[in-house]
């Protein structure tokens, strides 16, 4: 397993985290917002009228209402990315990361605007008569080559071919297996509960749901969002109280820290201003999902009688989640301190690097070199050979021979345990890893932590006291139990597009299966796995509506001039 994470971070190095793909994505919600003279802002008031069905009519045509449309697509997106998304963000980038996370929120709205409209303009029906759409069928439509003779080549059918294929992959990578993954790590840790029964038991209520068609997922969704959104900025609201002293510190940190980086406190590292902006942009993108072309395959479900009203409605999708939710989770993660602060926990195998010197974080030289080695810029000898472990502790003397780190941090009262016990006997370590010929040892002790387990103890840290933790895994199980929902729902109209519906039900089989089996796999792993997913989607998506830049804008000429004629008591634009 750890071979197999090596090489998915330097895969993940050359896609999602390489500079050209934030560019990219950046770039196109700044173009789209100017280009289109700042939609998110113009038609935000209009997107509310939109989504309470104030100018529904009864010939649209669709398989569900536009409110559903976006809570399905909100179930989508809101999910581990706004818990544990959000705390991985400021653990490798500090701060400022979350600057960029807003960035990306902001001008994402512009860019879900466009990818819905033009996705939903080129839907189709099915065998089965429901609605099957997303960016797939407007690359096979609109992305085909016409060479001088007139003959055309195919090249639309193969780029769609290809985007589907990537949100199969995507629905495993980004909305199956590290929201199952998050479900069952916060519910063991909290509760005690075997990641196993958590799986099982999310598995068959998954199954539930999927089986009955989008209907089902959307009576579903449309009840769930809402409620759970509620528990969870409640929650939140209660820590920001409690912690009021430090919520302005806060919020100044997020901004200054942008042109300065964020110096090493606590047990934190520090981070440039270059990974702050990439993994501040790579998570916003996680958590609201704008540019991906995921959610366009929702609401290409949705009733309507034109593409525009419904491209209005999903900008509100990275208002809600990644604005509104993913600012809150990052006050709450910065006002508690615990972003920069070590608490005792289980270190992952994937997140655990053991070198062969000792390194003093108090010493600014040495904590310049430790982060050197997790930007990749710095070589530190890693320790090989055996480690003598006498009732749980090692016996090499960690002031001069090695130093443990885990989660990017000097790890501190280490205790090595097999099956829950104390552990005595040789470790045997290879370039810094447990060699799998050794015993499977747990290793325990003082570390910063990341992802949902870091916004646990941040709800700790307020009037909630430890009730705090059981609001965050609640949420975060239907956080993400509903981002599998959708998930699931993109995966099969990817399946329609490449080989009909007669091999949806196979898919949804294998979607739970692997929902299930997740449930207990190295969550490093899989959060690496759904970086490169995100791009493989992104990329064709948004070269694709970048060449459909002029029929956007046309569309949105023609909806204004049609709503005149049909509301002339209503303001237009």
């Amino acid at each position: 397993m750890d071979k197999v994470h090596d090489f998915l971070i330097i895969l993940d190095g050359y896609l999602g985290g390489g500079p050209w793909f934030v560019y990219l994505l950046l770039l196109t919600g700044l173009f789209f917002t100017l280009y289109l003279q700042f939609p998110q802002i113009r038609f935000f008031g209009h997107s509310l009228k939109v989504v309470s069905g104030k100018y529904d009519r009864a010939t649209d045509v669709g398989d569900t209402s536009h409110f559903q449309a976006l809570t399905t697509a909100l179930s989508g997106t809101v999910g581990t990315g706004n818990i544990a998304g959000v705390a991985l963000a400021i653990h490798l980038g500090g701060p400022a990361a979350l600057f960029w996370m807003l960035v990306t929120g902001m001008l994402g709205m512009t860019t879900k605007f466009v990818e819905v409209t033009i996705s939903h303009k080129y839907r189709e029906l099915d065998s089965e008569g429901r609605i099957a759409g997303g960016p797939m069928y407007f690359m096979k439509k609109r992305l085909n080559i016409t060479l001088p003779n007139k003959k055309v080549i195919n090249t639309g059918k193969w780029l769609g071919a290809f985007f589907a294929v990537a949100t199969i992959l995507s629905s495993f990578g980004t909305g199956n297996m590290p929201q199952i993954n998050s479900i069952a790590g916060a519910m063991h840790a909290t509760f005690g509960i075997p990641h196993i029964i958590v799986g099982a038991v999310l598995a068959v209520l998954l199954a539930f749901v999927i089986l009955g068609g989008i209907k089902r997922i959307a009576q579903v969704t449309s009840r769930l969002v809402p409620s759970m959104a509620l528990i969870y900025v409640l929650g939140a609201l209660a820590v920001l109280a409690y912690n009021y002293d430090n919520l302005i510190p806060s919020i100044v940190s997020i901004f200054t820290n942008v042109f300065t980086g964020t110096a090493a406190t606590g047990g934190f590292l520090g981070a440039s201003i270059a990974y702050a902006f990439n993994r501040g942009v790579n998570r916003g993108l996680f958590s609201n999902e704008a540019g991906q072309g995921s959610a366009p395959i929702a609401h290409s479900a949705a009733r309507a009688h034109e593409p525009v009203s419904e491209g209005i409605v999903a900008l509100l999708e990275p208002f809600i989640d990644t604005i509104c939710i993913c600012t809150l989770t990052g006050l709450v993660l910065l006002s508690s301190g615990v972003w920069k602060d070590k608490v005792y926990n289980d270190f992952q195998r994937a997140d655990q690097h053991i070198l062969a010197d000792y390194y003093d974080e108090s010493d600014p030289e040495e904590v310049k070199k430790l982060f050197g080695f997790y930007d990749g810029k710095t070589e530190v000898p890693r320790y090989t050979g055996n480690l003598e472990v006498v009732n749980g502790k090692i016996t090499q003397k960690l002031d001069n021979e090695i130093t443990i780190l885990h989660a990017r941090s000097v790890a501190e009262d280490v205790v090595v345990t097999l099956d829950g016990e104390p552990f005595t006997g040789e470790i045997i370590i290879e370039n810094g890893r447990v060699h799998e010929s050794s015993p499977p040892v747990s290793f325990r002790g003082q570390s910063l932590i990341h992802s949902a387990p870091m916004t646990a103890e941040a709800y700790t840290r307020s009037f909630l006291g430890g009730f705090g933790q059981y609001i965050v895994s609640i949420g975060l199980m239907l956080f993400a139990f509903s981002t599998a929902i959708s998930w699931s729902y993109y995966g099969d109209r990817s399946v329609t597009y490449l080989f009909g519906t007669r091999y949806v039900l196979y898919y949804r089989i294998v979607f739970v299966l692997a929902f299930f089996f997740a449930a207990f796999t190295d969550t490093t792993i899989v959060w690496t796995l759904s970086y490169i997913t995100i791009v493989l989607m992104a990329v064709p998506n948004l070269i694709g509506i970048l060449l459909l830049r002029k029929e956007m804008k046309t569309a949105i000429k023609d909806y204004w001039t049609d709503f005149k004629k049909d509301h002339p008591g209503e303001k237009s634009y």
